[in-house]
């Protein structure tokens, strides 16, 4: 249950644990059992949160209004659909330095293959 923030019109602003069906009802003061409104005094406690739940609610309130559908999501990717550096790769043609058609090693480094 959240805590909500109320204000006395007699004895100031207090903070109470409440359901969240009862968030828009007025709540009694607990000092003088008035009936006091319920008032928005501080943010959201997000600064205590870790990194990686802040990230993960920022994300999601990103999405939440205005999802992508697929055609939005892969007109916004890097690549367009089909491009030849993401898909799969042809094989290595063969040529006069290359009988047989193997990747060769930039460099002096056999354990290195290229890309």
């Amino acid at each position: 249950m959240p805590i909500y923030e109320y204000d006395c019109p007699h004895c100031g602003d207090f903070t109470v644990l409440r359901p969240m069906a009862e968030r828009d009802q007025a709540c009694a003061c607990p000092y003088c059992d008035t009936a006091s409104e319920r008032v928005i005094l501080s943010a959201p406690g997000l600064a205590t949160l870790p990194g990686s739940q802040r990230r993960a609610h920022e994300s999601n309130e990103r999405s939440a209004n205005a999802p992508m559908n697929l055609d939005e999501y892969k007109a916004s990717r890097k690549h367009p659909a089909g491009c030849s550096c993401c898909g799969p790769s042809k094989p290595a043609q063969r040529t006069k330095a290359n009988p047989h058609g193997l990747k060769a090693s930039p460099s002096a480094r056999p354990w290195m293959i290229s890309h």
